[in-house]
């Protein structure tokens, strides 16, 4: 098989992970590594054997595929160069800054006709992977994703930073438009939302609460989805799936019993998986898990919960 010629823009700390497995993969040639600090790009070529650029635009009309991993606000610059010159292009969440952009990123990714990714990383969590969304049609979904203050990531607000894994899996498991959405947030240690939650109902009758922290002195990432038979909780930190259903028998007269089974999931490589999902999606010619349009629709919830967040 031919190696695919791919690339990675922006080898901070998640990038140098992205530049790590397409190192390793054996269909693709790490044709280079660019970051704007030219000693960073340096070290990340030199561990994966590739040569390092300090400005993506040497790498168009070179490269088949491209991980962008650089500041949100220059997703849509860079995704749209590689777009335009006729590279697949992986960019990490959210998609862009605005919903205009994200729109522009899908239609020139049409008019190539090239895969264009967002890195919801969270959709290849192995014990979310294993559930079976098809089979749930949720009344209630209940979110909390909380972290300790991390300063690499506070140029987005919670919600863009956080929240949207979140936004994104409901958003899929939905499938329904939203009708409303209320949220309350607070700034804690940035100049921006720290502490958010956000209750989106939906259309089809729906309803989940949402929240997020980057403040928190503990790692917490669940999700619990309730329907009229069965409870369902997803622990996306130590890869956990639990199902509970309502079984034949009674547990006291009158109150059906509750069945339950666990799944643990060995620790996997999501980067890997996401990484190795977009490498087949340009191979086999479909659409990506998170398309452009999926990434588009997270986009539009966070930009939407995070403008009722702002002070009137």
């Amino acid at each position: 098989m031919k190696k695919l010629r791919c690339a990675v823009v922006g080898v901070g700390y998640l990038g140098k992970f992205h530049a790590e497995k397409y190192a390793a993969l054996p269909d693709c040639e790490l044709l280079a590594v660019v970051d704007s600090d030219a000693g960073t790009a340096a070290a990340v070529a030199a561990k994966n054997g590739t040569r390092a650029l300090t400005d993506y635009r040497d790498l168009l009309g070179e490269v088949e595929a491209v991980s962008i991993v650089v500041p949100t606000t220059l997703h849509f610059e860079v995704a749209r160069d590689f777009l335009a010159a006729g590279a697949h292009v992986l960019v990490e969440k959210p998609v862009t800054v605005t919903i205009e952009d994200a729109d522009e990123l899908i239609r020139v990714a049409a008019a190539k006709d090239r895969r264009l990714m967002v890195g919801h990383l969270e959709r290849f969590n192995a014990a979310l992977l294993g559930l079976d969304l098809a089979h749930y049609k949720p009344l209630f979904i209940e979110c909390h994703r909380l972290a300790p203050f991390n300063p690499r990531a506070n140029d987005v607000s919670v919600v863009l930073d956080l929240m949207i894994h979140d936004i994104d899996i409901i958003l899929d498991i939905v499938d329904s438009d939203i009708e409303r959405i209320d949220a309350k947030g607070v700034t804690v240690l940035t100049s921006d939302t720290d502490i958010a939650n956000a209750r989106i109902q939906f259309k089809n009758g729906c309803v989940a609460n949402v929240t997020a922290s980057r403040v928190s002195l503990k790692v917490e990432r669940k999700m619990r989805l309730f329907m009229p038979n069965a409870y369902v909780a997803v622990d996306f930190q130590n890869r956990v799936l639990a199902r509970h259903r309502k079984g034949s028998r009674e547990m006291f007269p009158g109150v059906p019993e509750i069945l339950s089974e666990e799944s643990v999931y060995e620790s996997g490589d999501a980067l890997m998986e996401e990484i190795r999902h977009f490498i087949a999606c340009i191979r086999e010619g479909r659409e990506p898990l998170v398309s452009g349009h999926a990434g588009r629709r997270a986009l539009a919830a966070a930009i939407q919960i995070t403008q009722l967040l702002k002070p009137a």
